[in-house]
């Protein structure tokens, strides 16, 4: 059953996404089922898969490099909201924005952000960051805030929790689809907490065989 608490006694976890990214979208959404079954709270963090590709941009494909393009404009949306409006209208426009790109295929425009933004009670105006780089000084420190949490070699999400000696423990993922639910989510979230803090434990990975499963 859910555990019951109130916010002063629940573990901050920092979560850092780009909402273009659909794997990040499958375990944003199963840290909102954590929410529900483990004393936690999300605080949701901006970084940028065009940020982070920047160095390898000219080695990849040249549709990955259009997607690149695009990925600039709703995490700008994304760090403009949060400047103007504080960091907790984040959730909510993640969600807005996340379940129109992934679960719903609509394009990455202006009619989507403005629908997203108005859904998450945000001014429409705020869509016209999309094509503006008044903020990328402080998406930049964003991004970076994670990264430096986790290291070079990963890309979004990055989770960060107190690990027992204070300083955070960040790691990139759990990569998972469908998104679990209830017990299953919890289980993930414990058995995820534990092997972050073995000293020196860094990867378990193996190869995935299906694409995320929206539901």
């Amino acid at each position: 059953m859910p555990e019951t608490t109130n916010d002063a006694t629940k573990t901050p976890v920092d979560f850092w996404f780009d909402p273009l990214c659909p794997w990040a979208w499958m375990t944003s959404r199963w840290m909102l089922e954590v929410e529900k079954v483990r004393p936690v709270e999300v605080r949701w963090h901006v970084m940028s898969l065009a940020v982070l590709n920047e160095p390898r941009l000219d080695e990849m494909p040249e549709q990955y490099r259009e997607l690149m393009k695009t990925a600039w404009g709703p995490v700008r949306v994304c760090i403009a909201a949060e400047q103007k409006h504080g960091s907790e209208v984040l959730g909510a426009l993640y969600t807005a924005l996340g379940t129109r790109f992934h679960n719903q295929g609509l394009e990455k425009d202006h009619d989507t952000i403005v629908a997203a933004l108005e859904e998450a009670g945000l001014p429409a105006d705020l869509a016209a960051f999309a094509q503006s780089d008044a903020y990328d000084a402080e998406l930049r420190a964003s991004h970076q805030e994670g990264i430096d949490k986790v290291g070079q070699d990963v890309g979004t999400p990055v989770i960060a929790v107190p690990g027992a000696d204070g300083e955070q423990i960040a790691f990139f993922g759990p990569v998972v689809t469908p998104a679990p639910k209830g017990e299953a989510a919890a289980n993930l979230w414990d058995g995820t907490l534990l092997v972050a803090s073995i000293p020196g434990f860094y990867e378990i990975k193996r190869t995935r065989t299906v694409g995320p499963i929206f539901d």
